[in-house]
């Protein structure tokens, strides 16, 4: 299986993001990795305070850069598309756990 993870260098620090939320409150998220789906990139972020981080969330968007390498996140807006994503964030973690054992 081609595996197109594009996951970040680790490193003494944890890379954080910021994201704006609807309610207007922000949350500060660490990433966990980046990775392919059917050519399209996604994201996936963990919350590090907060509820979010008490009930393990993660955040998946879509993911882009552009010609000056700024990042970019938009909302996943089909169910299809979402299940696709979970589906592969599911295998990653798989694998992670396997890695590990």
């Amino acid at each position: 299986m081609d595996s197109q993870n594009n996951t970040l260098p680790e490193s003494d620090e944890d890379i954080l993001v910021t994201l704006d939320m609807d309610d207007g409150t922000k949350v500060e998220c660490e990433i966990l990795t980046i990775f392919d789906v059917k050519g399209q990139d996604y994201i996936a972020l963990l919350p590090t305070e907060g509820e979010g981080a008490d009930e393990e969330t993660v955040y998946i968007y879509r993911y882009f850069e552009d010609e000056d390498g700024n990042p970019s996140l938009e909302n996943i807006e089909s169910d299809e598309e979402y299940e696709a994503v979970e589906e592969r964030f599911d295998e990653l973690l798989d694998e992670a756990e396997f890695e590990e054992a």
